[in-house]
């Protein structure tokens, strides 16, 4: 069994997030018990900013066994069409990373409504990746990924 591990895991055990540090290296431990663990391109990209050189990155990755999975065209082609399926029905209203639930902000001031663009081209690039060339995608944006990504299931 393959399993992509998003951005977010790692970052929690590399920061030691109060929150989510234990649970994230529990995961982590656990996927990687039932065989093979990838990052993609996008992930590498991301996590090179918490590291002062790219040898120190590469012996992260070792020592948790996170092998560096290209993407090839059919992973390309599975996140553009999940962003074009996003940029079509994204609306005024902001989704939980958790849970998917969607809702409306205001303005206190001025009530007018609050956009934001929650999810970039990178988010895709990943659910695309792990859909492609993986069994299963270790992450904590289970909503959102839930939402554009049906396969593979999510580990977390």
């Amino acid at each position: 069994m393959i399993v992509a591990v998003d951005t977010n895991i790692l970052v929690d055990i590399l920061n030691k997030d109060e929150r989510y540090f234990e649970s994230s290296r529990k995961l982590l431990g656990k996927a990687l018990s039932r065989g093979g663990l990838v990052i993609n391109e996008i992930v590498y990209a991301e996590l090179a900013g918490l590291f002062e050189r790219k040898g120190e990155l590469d012996k992260f990755l070792d020592d948790f066994g996170i092998t560096l999975s290209p993407s090839n065209g059919q992973a390309l082609w599975e996140a553009g069409k999940a962003w074009n399926i996003y940029t079509a029905k994204r609306n005024k209203q902001i989704q939980c990373t958790g849970c998917g639930e969607k809702f409306t902000l205001r303005c206190k001031s001025c009530s007018n409504i609050i956009v934001s663009r929650q999810h970039i081209i990178s988010d895709f690039l990943i659910g695309g990746h792990a859909r492609v060339l993986a069994d299963s995608l270790l992450t904590r944006d289970r909503g959102y990924y839930r939402t554009y990504f049906k396969e593979p299931p999510l580990f977390l």
